[in-house]
């Protein structure tokens, strides 16, 4: 707080007492007083006035710089509320009040809409058991009766979807239901390409695996859904003008290992590539595919990042897209 802005703030009140000021020294001549008087007077008049006003830009200088200071070293700066110390003027403790009052409002706010959000999660994940019971009824069904296998793929995809909302809705909790520990990289990737080998085959795509055997840290569940959302996408995404391969490989570095999901399909645009892990993005490929959500691969990162490993993306329009995930070794695991 400048001495500056505290006398703009103040002006009119300056402004006032000047004129004030000069009124009572024209009426002191106009009754003929002395001007050793007039001037001890306006001088004890200037001097009361530049005292009040240095203690009242004091303490108010300490209040507000100390404020401002505060809340800059807060991380979280909606708890400036908790850090006013009630001063020995009127605005402070207005100023005191205002803000715990309205900080316990937005509290209140925000505890309303976290519990409808639980509600809604909570009807949704139910909602989500509900159904999937006819859907395995019907995939028995069909698979009792010898159906053909347009029916099947369309019942497993909305499987697929049905998964999906489940874990979209549990991704932000994801970490309560983690359980890290080491799993075999091939084995997941196995166990992953068996859930989609149907569509795999329905869509005659090549699948071309080669994964050392090597240990990740990691939970198992998450990563299968995670990979059969990356198959599920090829598919979703292949090119019709060239036999379509899906390429799973791996690489060990002395700090890392590197999971790299390779496809031939229509690729990102380029333009689009820094966007492909953002929540609801489609872009060029979602105005060409109608059924892209921009769901996946946001899933994808979003439970990446929650269990410790690192994902990117590489594409070049019509020719491939590749995803790499990275999972970190735990030397001190290891010692």
């Amino acid at each position: 707080m400048r001495f500056t802005d505290y006398i703009k703030d103040r002006l009119t009140a300056v402004v006032v007492y000047t004129v004030a000021a000069a009124v009572i020294v024209v009426f002191m001549r106009a009754f003929r007083t002395p001007n050793e008087l007039i001037c001890a007077v306006m001088l004890i008049m200037a001097l009361a006035a530049c005292i009040i006003c240095a203690w009242d830009y004091l303490r108010r200088q300490r209040f507000y710089n100390k404020l401002v200071n505060d809340l800059n070293a807060l991380e979280k700066k909606y708890l400036i509320s908790e850090m006013i110390e009630n001063d020995d003027f009127l605005e402070a403790g207005l100023l005191s009040d205002i803000l715990k009052t309205s900080n316990k409002s937005m509290c209140d706010n925000v505890a309303f809409y976290k519990h409808e959000n639980a509600a809604f999660r909570e009807f949704i994940e139910l909602w989500v058991h509900e159904v999937k019971l006819p859907v395995s009824s019907l995939a028995l069904m069909l698979h009792n009766s010898g159906s053909d296998n347009k029916a099947s793929e369309q019942l497993r995809r909305i499987d697929s979807c049905i998964d999906t909302v489940l874990y979209y809705t549990r991704c932000d909790n994801a970490e309560k239901d983690f359980m890290i520990k080491e799993n075999s990289l091939k084995a997941l990737v196995r166990n992953s390409v068996v859930k989609c080998r149907e569509d795999i085959q329905l869509n005659d795509i090549s699948l071309d695996v080669d994964i050392p055997d090597v240990t990740v840290m990691t939970d198992g569940k998450w990563i299968e859904f995670i990979l059969v959302q990356l198959i599920s996408n090829s598919i979703k995404y292949k090119s019709g003008e060239r036999d379509s391969i899906i390429r799973i490989s791996a690489d060990e570095d002395d700090d890392r290992i590197t999971l790299r999901f390779y496809d031939n399909g229509i690729g990102i645009q380029e333009s689009d590539l820094p966007y492909v892990f953002d929540r609801s993005f489609t872009g060029e490929n979602g105005r060409i595919r109608s059924k892209s959500t921009g769901m996946g691969l946001y899933i994808v990162r979003n439970l990446c990042e929650k269990l410790g490993h690192s994902v990117s993306a590489a594409s070049k329009q019509g020719e491939f897209t590749e995803i790499d995930i990275i999972f970190g070794k735990n030397k001190f695991y290891l010692k």
